[in-house]
């Protein structure tokens, strides 16, 4: 079995479904339930044998090793963060607290529990921590793309706190031996994401007929990746990768946000079209820039594709389309997740920031 923390979130949720519904292994669920995650996300598996949902705190090591102890999982793989830029910028305790202390805490209580495994259960056991292209910085327009030689360079709170965890799991294996590895991942999409992120944000503000936020002059540019290709590669490195490994996992697919959000608002007036005949584009509104906003993320995922033999199965295209299909077939799911704190939280973000 495995343990996951953060399951009930976006990505988390997605790799329980995909792994349980694929492979039948059972996992238990770590996660503290914070704002951006949902136990509604595992509904699917509510009566399931196989899932097991603990809600508490991964910087808890008390009860990490009490779970560890009682399901002896054959991995620990590690989502649980606080993951977005704008709330880092804003509020910045709560991303050293989870995404740094959290993973000191968990690399604790995994490297006691590897000690005294057996000698097979040792060589089996693994530690995956997921993270982001954020920590390698920002790249110009002809820059190559990041790979896992790429220097460390984050910009913004968020990024910091993702490759101290970065550099705490590293020295783990370095240090103590214990069977880490690391992935490196482009910006998700896809089912169960939290209307923060720019997808579903702008999938939500349309349909309510809201103005679309585009930071600056919408030419930043992030490299695309289904969340369901995600958790394919996430598993792909689980079952065949040598510890102490980094691999970078990207979807092919940079497009700029501006032209993003524009093919977001064409896909919409075709599948749900205004009831007055106007396109989504006309809610577009340019907004002053995030502090220290990246200009360039990419990824080559070719040692992945040459070693472990991983490509994504989804184009872009087929990708948002699908995307924008569930969002628009799960109105309560995105009725239910933002209410309350999250519109006070919208308003704080975008009030007064017109370009």
């Amino acid at each position: 079995m495995l343990l996951v923390t953060g399951g009930a979130g976006f990505i988390g949720a997605n790799f329980v479904l995909n792994t349980i519904a694929t492979s039948g292994e059972s996992i238990v669920v770590l996660d503290s339930l914070t704002y951006a995650a949902n136990p509604a996300n595992l509904e699917t598996l509510v009566d399931d044998p196989r899932l097991n949902l603990v809600v508490g705190d991964v910087g808890d090591r008390s009860l990490v090793r009490s779970l560890l102890e009682q399901h002896q999982p054959r991995a620990l793989v590690h989502f649980a963060a606080e993951s977005h830029v704008d709330r880092s910028i804003a509020e910045s305790d709560a991303f050293v607290r989870t995404n740094v202390n959290g993973t000191h805490a968990l690399l604790e209580e995994s490297r006691l529990f590897w000690n005294q495994l057996a000698p097979q259960s040792r060589d089996r056991f693994r530690f995956l921590h997921v993270s982001t292209d954020e920590v390698f910085g920002s790249l110009g327009p002809q820059d190559p793309a990041f790979n896992e030689l790429t220097p460390y360079a984050p910009n913004s709170p968020y990024s910091a706190s993702k490759a101290a965890s970065d550099h705490l799991v590293r020295a783990w294996h370095h240090t103590y031996g214990l069977p880490t590895l690391i992935t490196n991942c482009s910006n998700n999409y896809g089912p169960f994401q939290f209307p923060e992120k720019l997808i579903p944000l702008t999938i939500h503000r349309a349909l309510a007929g809201e103005s679309i936020p585009v930071y600056g002059d919408g030419s930043n540019v992030r490299d695309w990746l289904h969340v369901s290709d995600h958790c394919t590669a996430i598993r792909t490195v689980l079952e065949g990768s040598s510890p102490g490994e980094t691999w970078v996992i990207g979807g092919n697919a940079e497009r700029r946000n501006l032209d993003l959000v524009q093919t977001l608002c064409d896909v919409l007036d075709r599948l749900r079209p205004d009831p007055e005949g106007r396109s989504y584009r006309r809610l577009i509104t340019f907004v002053t820039d995030r502090p220290g906003h990246d200009q360039r993320y990419a990824i080559d995922a070719g040692r992945l594709r040459d070693q472990l033999g991983w490509t994504p199965a989804k184009t872009f295209e087929s990708g948002l389309e699908e995307t924008i299909q569930w969002y628009l077939n799960h109105g309560d799911w995105l009725e239910n997740v933002t209410s309350g704190r999250y519109r006070d939280w919208i308003s704080q973000q975008y009030s007064g920031r017109q370009g």
